[in-house]
C-alpha cells in the first residue's frame, strides 16, 4: 500500500513557516531558565554563562555570513528542513551533556540551525502571506518568536522545578517539537530549484542599492530589539532571582515570560500600525524601558522589574516588527533570503556583543554596575534609530507631498 502525503496550501505553508520561527526562539530560550542551575552545579561564573548564551548568536553570525543566501537558490523549504534538523540534534546534545563544554556545542548547533532557518522562514512568511494586510508577515514573525520564547521559559521552568531530570526533560520536549515542525515543513510544496540552473556557492551577502537606506533603518531596529533581548536573557534570570530571593525556576521563568508575552500581544494588537511609526515609537518606549531597568538595578524593586518586563516587551515588539515590515516591502523576491539574512547578521552581532559585554561586567563589577554601563549604550542606539527612522519617513513622504502640490 502506498501512502501519499497531502501537501500544504499557501496558508498551511504560512503557518509552517511561523512554527519554524517559534521553534528557533524556543531553542534559543530553552536553556535560559537553567543557567543558574548549571552555574550552581558546575561552579560557573557570569562570564561563562553569558559566553554560553553568546555562542548561539556568534555561530549564527558565521552561518548567516556563509549560507545567508542559500534559500534563494535551494528553496525556503529545504533550508528550513536543514535548520530544524540541526536544532533537533542540539536538543539531544543538551540531554546528554555531562559537563560545560557540551553546552557550548549545543548552543553552537542551535545557532547553526537558526542561521539556516530564520531567514528562509521570514522570507517564506512574506511570500505565503494569505492576507491582504502586507504587515501580517512581520507581525506574525514577532508573535511567533514571542510565543516560542514564552513557552520555552514556562515549560523549561516548570519541568526544571517540578519534574525529574530537570536539566534534560525540557530538551526532550525540544527534540519532539523539532520533529513535529520538521514534518510540517516537509509537507510544504516542493520548490523548483533556481531556474537559472546556477548551483549554490558561498558568496558575500549583498543588499540591492535601492533598498540600502531602508536596510539601515530596518537593521538598526532589529538590532535594538536584539540588544534589549540580550540584556534580558543573559542577565534576567540572575536579576529575577536576586530580587525575589527565590530559587524556584518556574517563578523565574514566569517573570521572564512576562516580557515575551508583551512582545506577542503587542504584535497582534498593533499589526496594522505604520512601519515607520512602529519603529519610532518603539525606540522611544525602549529608552523608557532601559530607564526602568536602571532604576530597578539601583533600587532593587521587584515592581520596577515587572514594569521593565512590560515596557521592554512593548518596545521590542514595535521596533522588531516595524523593522521587518520595512525591509520586507523593499526587498526583491530573488534576493529576499539574502537581504533578510544580512539584516539578521548585523542584528545578532549586536546581540552577541551586548550579551558578552554584560556578562563580563556583571562578573567583574556586579549586576547593578553592568546594567549602569550597558543600558545607556543601548539607549544611544535607540536614539540613533529614532532619528534615522524619522528622517527616512520624511524622505519617503516628500515625493507624495510634491505630487499633491
Amino acid at each position: 500500500m502506498t501512502i501519499r502525503l497531502t501537501r500544504f496550501s499557501r496558508r498551511g505553508s504560512f503557518w509552517a513557516s511561523a512554527a519554524v520561527l517559534a521553534l528557533c526562539l524556543w531553542a534559543s530560550g530553552a536553556p535560559s531558565v537553567l543557567y543558574p542551575t548549571y552555574a550552581a552545579e558546575w561552579q560557573l561564573s557570569s562570564t561563562v554563562i553569558t559566553t554560553i548564551f553568546a555562542t548561539y548568536p556568534l555561530v549564527l553570525l558565521i552561518v548567516l555570513l556563509v549560507f545567508g543566501s542559500i534559500s534563494d537558490t535551494i528553496g525556503r523549504r529545504l533550508a528550513m528542513l536543514m535548520g530544524v534538523g540541526l536544532i533537533l540534534v542540539s536538543g539531544l546534545v543538551f540531554v546528554a551533556a555531562p559537563e560545560v563544554s557540551w553546552l557550548y556545542v549545543g548552543r553552537a548547533l542551535q545557532g547553526a540551525g537558526a542561521g539556516l532557518a530564520i531567514g528562509a522562514a521570514s522570507a517564506s512568511l512574506v511570500e505565503n502571506n494569505p492576507s491582504s494586510n502586507p504587515r501580517l508577515a512581520s507581525s506574525l514573525t514577532a508573535a511567533s518568536t514571542a510565543l516560542g520564547l514564552t513557552l520555552a521559559l514556562l515549560v523549561s521552568g516548570t519541568l526544571a522545578q517540578y519534574a525529574p531530570l530537570p536539566e534534560r526533560l525540557s530538551f526532550w520536549v525540544l527534540v519532539v517539537l523539532s520533529g513535529v515542525v520538521a514534518l510540517a515543513v516537509w509537507l510544504m510544496p516542493r520548490q523548483v530549484p533556481d531556474a537559472r540552473g546556477i548551483p549554490w556557492r558561498p558568496q558575500p551577502l549583498r543588499v540591492p542599492r535601492p533598498a540600502l537606506g531602508v536596510f539601515v533603518v530596518s537593521t538598526l531596529a532589529v538590532s535594538l530589539a536584539y540588544a534589549v533581548g540580550a540584556v534580558f536573557l543573559s542577565l534576567g534570570a540572575s536579576i529575577a532571582r536576586e530580587l525575589t530571593g527565590t530559587t524556584n525556576l518556574l517563578v523565574v521563568g514566569g517573570l521572564l515570560a512576562i516580557s515575551s508575552v508583551m512582545i506577542g500581544a503587542t504584535a497582534i494588537v498593533l499589526q496594522r500600525i505604520h512601519s515607520h511609526i512602529a519603529v519610532i515609537v518603539g525606540a522611544v518606549v525602549s529608552i523608557g524601558g532601559l530607564g526602568l531597568l536602571e532604576l530597578c538595578a539601583a533600587s532593587g524593586s521587584l515592581l520596577l522589574f515587572l514594569l521593565w518586563c512590560v515596557v521592554g516587551g512593548v518596545g521590542y515588539s514595535l521596533v522588531f516588527m516595524g523593522g521587518l515590515a520595512l525591509i520586507a516591502r523593499a526587498s526583491e523576491p530573488q534576493h529576499r533570503g539574502a537581504t533578510l539574512s544580512a539584516l539578521y547578521l548585523f542584528s545578532y552581532l549586536v546581540q552577541a556583543v551586548t550579551a558578552v559585554g554584560a556578562g563580563i561586567l556583571a562578573t567583574a563589577l556586579g549586576l547593578a554596575a553592568s546594567v549602569d554601563t550597558v543600558a545607556p549604550l543601548v539607549a544611544v542606539l535607540a536614539v540613533a534609530l529614532a532619528v534615522l527612522a524619522t528622517l527616512d519617513w520624511r524622505l519617503r513622504m516628500r515625493p507624495k507631498a510634491l505630487v499633491a502640490q
